[in-house]
Order: structure tokens, then C-alpha cells, then sequence
């Protein structure tokens, strides 16, 4: 080869390398900021203010936010509405969801919101992150602490259910927990021994100030009851096990009140109703009983476990989309959340409404006493925000002090 042809080659050979490195930096340019970590913008998560505890007026009061049934939440405003009139669907999206739970929000004053699972539709979504943040957001947004358990669709997107109560829990102002935190002496196998990923209890205090300020008075017991499972070669949904049931017995054993006929009052969230809220049919109910309970074939003995217990008065589900009732079934009141979003199905759930829960303290001669009544209403989206089906659930006939 001349060396005229090796200087030229050479030449060609300098100019490749100066593109290839002008291009390299030009797009290291481009998405550097992306690839390195912005320690300005790490932060920790913003925890409510703990322990949950009454007012000063004595009343503790949650909100169950089951979006249509369940929320259902999707993709925000490119979500299209399915459970509206031909008019409304033109602009109607998950956006309306949004804004009725801030109206909610603004006109009752929770302590509490209550997320009772199918917080996102998972088929709906390409981010079950996002869709959770938008879901969620109003509750951050007003700076509330809230609970959230699974329901049968939140797994059918990016996050398996574990990842996704791992990441409900650390999301800002979140009292859900991924399951029961480990006692003293226990073995670290003990939190992957209870089934699920979900169970945790939340305890709530007197009124500030009281005798029952230090003391819990009110418990509330949150339980994953999966989503689908294959029993005998049938596909059916999923239902609260026995190492749930062993563990929420003894949690309740550990704050049983000073007086042990009398314990304080508990209240249990899950998502897939128990088969026996079908015989709520041949009952007194009040709200809306307009489809059939979607239920596990298995019988799991949640109701019974409940009535050995003795302290839990009433069950908040989800699951059905248009149901939502409450009725009676052996002294434990079983309550759908009401149809709150719309993204869902069924015309019959043209009018949203959501579920409030109040607990009422007792009134001493210089103190509180303990939780005296538990009553339960639901509001409507509409212009005024309507009170219906006010009902109460539990009053005790007794009055004690801590």
C-alpha cells in the first residue's frame, strides 16, 4: 500500500473517531442529569402525626374509599368513565374520582381514609406506581393519614402484591403496613408465617389531654384476602386463612380494656366479601343489595372467629360494584363502601357515594370514657353532597373509665 493511501485512510480514520466522540458527548449532554442522583431532591416520607387518637369532641371519624365498589382507578384523564349516562361519557374520566374524593375530603374532615382494595385497575394501567400516586394523591394532598389493603385486581399491572403494599407503605402520610411487625424474641420466619400481604392493626387513642390520651380505646384490624385461587380444580377468589385468623385473635387478646366482658370496640377492613354475606338477602338491610356477593367457595370462619372475639362490631368490604348495604349477621355488622369511582361497570350505579364511620367516645363526669357508639352514613356526589342511609352500628350500655 502507497503511503499516499495509508495517509488518507489515516485521515478517515481521525475524523470517525472525532464524530463518534462528538456523539457521545452530545448525548451524555442530553441525559447525564437523568443517570446521576440529584441528592437535593431525596427525601424522607412525610409521616402522619402518630398515635391515631380521637378528638377533642370525643368523635373519631373514617372515611372507606372503595372505588366503585372499588376504585378502579386507571390511567386518569385518558381513563374513560364506563359506569355513566351516554351524556356524561364524553367527559366524564378518572378525574371525576379524584374531585369526589376531595369533596369528600373538604366536607367531612376524616381522621382517617380507609382505601378497601382494587385501589387501580390493574389492566387498565402501564404503571400501577403512578396510577397508586394519582389514586392516593388527595389524601397526601391534604396531609391525612391513611390505610390501604389489596383487593383482587392491583396485581394485574407492573407490581406484584408484595411490591405493591411495600410501596403503599411508604408513600407520604401511609399508616399500611406490609404485615404485623415483628415481637421481641420472635423468629424472622414469623412475618412470611401469616398469609398475604396486608395484615396489620392500627390502634387509636383517647382524646388528647384525657386519661385515655396514652391509652388505646378503639382497634382496627386491616386483612388481605387475596385475589384468586384454584380449590379442588375450581377457580374461585381468595379468603382470609387460618394464620390470619390465629394472628388477629391474638392481637386482640393484647388490649382486651380494664374490664375483659367489656373489651374495646374493634373494626375489621378487607376486600372480598365472606360467603355468609349472602343470607344478609332474607334479612333487614339497609342500602342497596343489587347483585350477587362474589365470594370464595371456601368457609373460613372469619365470622366466627370474630364472634369468639367478641370486640370486633362491624366488617367494611368492597369487591361488589354496585352493592352497598350493611346488614346484621349474628350481632357483627357486614358494610359494602358504597360505588365511589367510575371506572367500573353496571348502570346502577349512576349516583357515587362513599362511606363515613364515626366513633363516638362516652362522656364521664371528668373525663371520656371509652368508645360509646359506632354509627355509619354514606354521602352521594351530587351538587349537595346528600346524608343517606344513617344508621348506628353498636352503642355499649355501659360506662367505665380507663
Amino acid at each position: 500500500m502507497s503511503p499516499a493511501r495509508i495517509t488518507v485512510n489515516w485521515k478517515h480514520t481521525i475524523l470517525y473517531l472525532t464524530l463518534i466522540i462528538s456523539l457521545i458527548y452530545s448525548i451524555e449532554t442530553l441525559i447525564s442529569h437523568k443517570l446521576q442522583v440529584n441528592h437535593n431532591q431525596i427525601r424522607l416520607k412525610r409521616s402522619p402525626n402518630l398515635p391515631l387518637r380521637f378528638r377533642d369532641d370525643g368523635t373519631f371519624k373514617i372515611l372507606q374509599v372503595r372505588y366503585v365498589a372499588d376504585m378502579h382507578f386507571g390511567m386518569g384523564s385518558i381513563t374513560r368513565c364506563r359506569d355513566v349516562t351516554d351524556a356524561e361519557y364524553g367527559y366524564c374520566s378518572d378525574l371525576n374520582t379524584t374531585q369526589f374524593l376531595r369533596r369528600m375530603i373538604e366536607a367531612e374532615r376524616p381522621d382517617l381514609i380507609a382505601f378497601t382494595g382494587d385501589n387501580i385497575f390493574g389492566s387498565s394501567t402501564t404503571d400501577a406506581a403512578e396510577s397508586l400516586l394519582q389514586a392516593i394523591g388527595p389524601a397526601i394532598e391534604y396531609g391525612i393519614p391513611w390505610a390501604a389493603i389489596l383487593g383482587n385486581h392491583d396485581q394485574e399491572s407492573t407490581m406484584n402484591r408484595a411490591e405493591l403494599m411495600t410501596f403503599l407503605s411508604l408513600m407520604d402520610f401511609s399508616v399500611s403496613q406490609i404485615n404485623p411487625p415483628l415481637q421481641d424474641g420472635s423468629e424472622r420466619g414469623a412475618l412470611r408465617s401469616i398469609d398475604g400481604f396486608g395484615n396489620y392493626r392500627l390502634r387509636v387513642h383517647g382524646a388528647p389531654g384525657s386519661v385515655l390520651s396514652n391509652s388505646t380505646v378503639f382497634d382496627l384490624f386491616f386483612l388481605d384476602s387475596g385475589d384468586r385461587e384454584t380449590v379442588q380444580g375450581r377457580r374461585t377468589y381468595g379468603w382470609i386463612k387460618d394464620s390470619q385468623l390465629s394472628w388477629l385473635q391474638d392481637a386482640s387478646k393484647q388490649n382486651m380494656g380494664n374490664v375483659p366482658s367489656n373489651p374495646d370496640p374493634a373494626l375489621a377492613f378487607f376486600h372480598i366479601p365472606i360467603p355468609e354475606v349472602r343470607d344478609l338477602w332474607y334479612t333487614p338491610f339497609i342500602g342497596q343489595f343489587q347483585e350477587g356477593v362474589a365470594c370464595s367457595i371456601v368457609q373460613s370462619g372469619v365470622l366466627s372467629t370474630f364472634l369468639s372475639m367478641g370486640n370486633v362490631k362491624a366488617a367494611f368490604i368492597g369487591h361488589d360494584h354496585v352493592n352497598d348495604f350493611c346488614g346484621n349477621l349474628k350481632g357483627v355488622w357486614f358494610c359494602y363502601g358504597g360505588g365511589f369511582g367510575y371506572h367500573a361497570y353496571g348502570r346502577r350505579n349512576w349516583h357515587r357515594r362513599s362511606r363515613l364511620i364515626e366513633a363516638k367516645l362516652g362522656k364521664g363526669k371528668d373525663t371520656w370514657t371509652g368508645v360509646q357508639r359506632i354509627k355509619t352514613w354514606k354521602r352521594l356526589d351530587d351538587g349537595d353532597l346528600c346524608k343517606i342511609d344513617e344508621q348506628v352500628l353498636w352503642e355499649a350500655s355501659y360506662s367505665f373509665l380507663k
